[in-house]
């Protein structure tokens, strides 16, 4: 049986419409591919979720972070996505990044906690409760500063064998004219050692586009694996950080979008949340 998150603080609750829930260690639904957490149905008023999506490079934190974000109807925050849009405003910080990102240097975490606070209170100011933040924190320096920032209510780790993930990043490609992204990769890994077997089919793009692809200069084997190095060392006391406060729910990916999509809302219960959006739609 799956081992379930406690909450620390009657804080971590949110609500999700007119459905609420929270992590709880009432939860006792076993999953194959959850470490750690479920989340069980309880009141609460404020707000609806504060989520973390963490995972190494190519897992698939922002398509599912989008997912459910539009299931939510939250905002999906790529920190990401910030730095570029900022980058093409003329707003206080865009020369700064400009001369940071030009001379390959890193963007300070006082940088980009500080574009985050104003996203969040732009959107709160729009009326927005909740959000999604996907990659972000990556140290233990900003969750902290996070925490200072905002309430973070559960925190979900997907994950998926090295081996799978440097597949899946030499399989990316992208449109150099309508700019979407596919994957070439077709991945079927045999389980062993009580492991599942993982199966991925290749997204392939539209005869329009194929003759468009490009691949991006980073994603080379070496590079893909050092990226994962470092992200693993770097992730480790972080991953401590949130299972120690009870908000940690490891999710090991079953496979590509089809498995992994209602195993993951499963595990969030939040299955029948979904088929009953659907029906009101």
């Amino acid at each position: 049986m799956a081992r379930v998150l406690r909450v620390a603080r009657s804080s971590s609750l949110f609500g999700l419409g007119s459905r609420f829930y929270s992590t709880s260690a009432e939860v006792s639904h076993a999953s194959p591919f959850l470490h750690g957490g479920g989340a069980s149905r309880v009141l609460a008023k404020d707000r609806n979720v504060q989520w973390v999506f963490l995972g190494c490079p190519g897992v698939g934190k922002g398509t599912y972070a989008s997912r459910l974000s539009t299931l939510l109807g939250v905002p999906h925050i790529a920190t990401g996505d910030l730095v570029r849009e900022e980058l093409a405003s003329s707003g206080p910080l865009s020369r700064q990044l400009s001369e940071i990102v030009n001379q390959g240097k890193l963007v300070s975490d006082e940088i980009i906690v500080n574009l985050l606070s104003k996203r969040l209170e732009a959107g709160e100011a729009k009326g927005e409760s909740g959000f999604i933040l996907d990659g972000f924190p990556r140290t233990m320096r900003q969750a902290e500063i996070l925490g200072d920032v905002t309430d973070i209510d559960l925190v979900v780790n997907l994950k998926l064998p090295e081996e799978v993930l440097v597949d899946k990043c030499l399989g990316r490609r992208t449109c150099n004219q309508c700019g979407k992204g596919f994957n070439v990769a077709h991945i079927n890994l045999k389980g062993e050692n009580g492991k599942p077997t993982i199966s991925m089919d290749p997204l392939l793009p539209p005869p329009r586009c194929m003759s468009k692809l490009i691949t991006r200069a980073d994603d080379t084997e070496e590079v893909v694996k050092a990226r994962l190095r470092i992200y693993n060392e770097t992730s480790q006391p972080l991953e401590e950080y949130y299972r120690s406060k009870g908000k940690l729910m490891e999710f090991d990916l079953p496979g590509g979008i089809p498995e992994s999509w209602p195993r993951l809302l499963e595990a969030l219960r939040l299955d029948d949340y979904e088929e009953k959006q659907s029906a009101a739609a």
